[in-house]
């Protein structure tokens, strides 16, 4: 089954105005919490959370007039199932001005599942430097932990059966934006 008709036999769960309402809601969280913007740095998990965390800088800046900064993390390496899965290109981490030390970073992702992404975020991130804390920004929370681990930001909790599958579409890489909800096939379960 090819990725369109995949796609295609999938139930939209939010649209695009609602991702960005959820985005407006989790900058102004953030803002809340922080108490303000002039310590935080965004960095997102390729592919998807690097451009949610390109949207949510753009909409903390609206809020709060401060310049926020952005980068990616690449957590490749870091991952437990390296030896499971084909081998992947190594990405670019960066890290945007000096560094992370004493800051507060925000991990931004588009779906938390397992939690092994995050940890593996986590161990990434310790190797950059000691931020003064770190938080997590998911645009869905679909449930079925095996880490404990929780986002302090959750644009959507999606209750999912281990059969179903979240897709998350954004303009940058999809062309749309959408989260769309379907059954696993028998190709997507052996990923």
């Amino acid at each position: 089954m090819d990725t369109q008709q995949h796609t295609d036999s999938m139930r939209p769960v939010l649209e695009a105005q609602d991702i960005a309402r959820v985005l407006t809601r989790i900058a102004h969280e953030i803002v809340e919490r922080a108490k303000g913007a002039d310590d935080v740095v965004l960095l997102g998990i390729p592919t998807r959370g690097v451009y949610l965390a390109r949207r949510l800088a753009a909409k903390l800046e609206e809020i709060t007039g401060t310049k926020i900064p952005v980068g990616s993390l690449d957590i490749t390496m870091y991952r437990d199932d390296l030896r499971m899965k084909p081998a992947r290109a190594i990405g670019r981490t960066e890290i945007p001005g000096d560094d992370i030390d004493g800051r507060l970073v925000v991990l931004v992702d588009d779906v938390l599942f397992s939690g092994r992404t995050i940890r593996a975020a986590l161990d990434a991130l310790g190797d950059l430097g000691r931020p003064r804390a770190v938080q997590l920004a998911v645009l869905v929370d679909r449930g079925h932990r095996e880490l404990p681990i929780r986002a302090d930001y959750v644009g959507k909790n999606l209750p999912t059966s281990l059969r179903e599958t979240v897709k998350v579409q954004l303009q940058e890489e999809d062309g749309r934006d959408a989260v769309l909800l379907g059954q696993r096939t028998a190709q997507a379960a052996g990923q």
